[in-house]
């Protein structure tokens, strides 16, 4: 296997070796590399190529202006070192990895419908599953040109399981892998963990999960995650659909509900029709009429579709001036 050196602003370097991309190199020796989606979509991981050569995995992907791509940026999610490298780029020790990613092999054990267009797949590694509630990896298949980010929804363990809730995006050549032709038994890789959204342990504060759509995955990761450890915090968990096919069943919602349970949860239904009897509207103005001023109390934390993730923060950051420090999420495209 070959590897290459990447040096950074003559500070510090690492090796990225065959395969590997830069962030994903970087992260693995503990380099604070700036990222977020990790998808080629935020442009967070933009660096400067000073000398040397790389292939890009998605030449157009759109965290990339044209104004960058004359400057000689690159992304560093979509780029694999063809030689000793030379670059520039700002770390910070808020990007490094609360555990290194790493790359492995597993099985598909079961596949579960969740709702008419998601569906829980569940991984079996011979290692354990290493991550923190809230963070995501990469899921990659043989045939498939790019890996892509889901969040896993279960907890981590020592039994190799990895969880995760996948929408099946129209005209999506990954989900529809995922859907149409992986079954149980086949293998799948998985790099990682990634991310920043990781549940926060050490804060006093009640915690807010806000969700919508396959964000649902990390927000049940984080709630689970914080309800077994008997913190002595409310856990308040929220979850906007489009109409009533879109809510998850009881399987995947049951164990925030009853006497014994430290949350609270509500399902909030946009485009409800005469059978829905709950809150209705955009989750986020539920979550303004329940709270309010109130917002800057809490660890917030939330996951779904970029209209959404917008809305609320808007909501947060605008309306309310929560402290950004105390808001959670990792961006996907």
């Amino acid at each position: 296997m070959m590897s290459y050196k990447v040096d950074i602003d003559g500070v510090s370097s690492f090796t990225a070796d065959e395969g590997d991309t830069l962030l994903s190199a970087a992260l693995r020796s503990r380099i604070g590399f700036p990222y977020d989606c990790s998808s080629g979509g935020c442009g967070n991981c933009r660096f400067e190529l000073v000398s040397g050569e790389v292939s890009e995995l998605w030449p157009e992907a759109p965290g990339l202006s044209a104004r960058d791509r004359s400057k000689r940026k690159h992304l560093a999610c979509q780029c694999l070192a063809k030689s000793d490298l030379k670059i520039k780029v700002r770390t910070g020790d808020e990007y490094l990895p609360a555990i290194p990613p790493g790359r492995i092999t597993g099985q598909v054990s079961a596949i579960r419908d969740v709702t008419h267009d998601m569906r829980e797949i569940t991984i079996k590694t011979q290692s354990p599953a290493c991550f923190k509630p809230g963070q995501y990896a990469l899921v990659s298949s043989a045939g498939v040109a790019r890996p892509r980010a889901y969040s896993m929804s279960n907890l981590p363990n020592d039994e190799g399981i990895w969880q995760f809730i996948i929408r099946k995006v129209p005209g999506g050549a990954f989900t529809a892998h995922l859907f149409d032709a992986v079954k149980p038994g086949d293998p799948l890789i998985l790099d990682g963990p990634y991310g920043m959204a990781w549940l926060r342990e050490d804060s006093q504060r009640d915690i807010l999960c806000i969700s919508g759509g396959s964000g649902l995955a990390p927000m049940l990761s984080i709630a689970r995650g914080a309800s077994g450890k008997k913190m002595d915090r409310r856990i308040n968990f929220y979850f906007g659909a489009r109409t009533a096919v879109d809510i998850p069943g009881p399987r995947d919602l049951d164990f925030l509900m009853g006497s014994q349970s430290p949350c609270t949860s509500k399902i909030v239904v946009s485009n409800p029709d005469d059978s829905w009897a709950g809150e209705t509207g955009f989750v986020h103005e539920c979550v303004e009429r329940d709270f309010g001023s109130r917002l800057e109390d809490l660890e917030i934390y939330l996951a779904g579709p970029p209209a959404m993730v917008d809305a609320v923060q808007e909501m947060l950051f605008i309306r309310y001036r929560v402290p950004v420090q105390q808001v959670h999420l990792d961006r996907f495209f």
